[in-house]
């Protein structure tokens, strides 16, 4: 087993948790548009569930603003029916050509249980990381067992393991930060 080796692929698939955190925090609604809000949003199209964004464009012309505009005026319905399916809690204003969609202010309640949304995605993502720290520190005592790297190596390597871990913690708990400042802005 090449020490090496383990830490790029323990990095890459920390990565690929924070990534997949900061999609799903993206999601969550702000006091203020955004296209990822509706990034989720599929659509019936001629009976396939089709992305949002593959049958519209949308655009933010304003803050507290979202513009749907698809790019067949049949879809209008199934656009707003879809939005309104999707317990975002936004309601669509179908009009001749395109949906405005307006992102109304949160209320307090509400702004405090996206926070707690917020806090168990970021609870999951460190348990996610933790797992994936569990792991990497096996192979290595198992490469450390089957005589294949010395005590001293294996020690290192769980050191350098527990700082890589540190450090996608550690973005996890800025990513939250941060969209908890947005989400408590008035």
């Amino acid at each position: 087993m090449e020490i090496k080796k383990l830490y790029t692929d323990t990095e890459d698939r920390m990565q690929k948790t924070i990534d997949a955190i900061q999609r799903e925090l993206a999601s969550i609604r702000t006091g203020r548009a955004s296209t990822s809000l509706v990034e989720g949003i599929k659509v019936d199209y001629y009976g396939t569930l089709t992305p949002l964004s593959q049958v519209a464009s949308v655009a933010i012309p304003d803050p507290k603003l979202l513009v749907i505009q698809p790019w067949e005026k049949k879809l209008i319905p199934e656009i707003t029916k879809a939005i309104q399916k999707s317990n975002l809690g936004l309601n669509p204003l179908p009009d001749a050509n395109v949906i405005r969609l307006p992102i109304p202010p949160l209320t307090e309640e509400r702004r405090k249980d996206l926070v707690k949304l917020v806090k168990k995605i970021s609870e999951e993502g460190k348990i996610a990381l933790r797992n994936i720290r569990r792991e990497a520190n096996d192979q290595t005592k198992k490469a450390e067992k089957e005589k294949k790297v010395s005590e001293d190596d294996s020690r290192k390597a769980q050191e350098k393991i527990q700082e890589i871990t540190d450090k996608y913690i550690e973005s996890i708990d800025n990513s939250v930060k941060k969209k908890e400042e947005e989400m408590m802005e008035v």
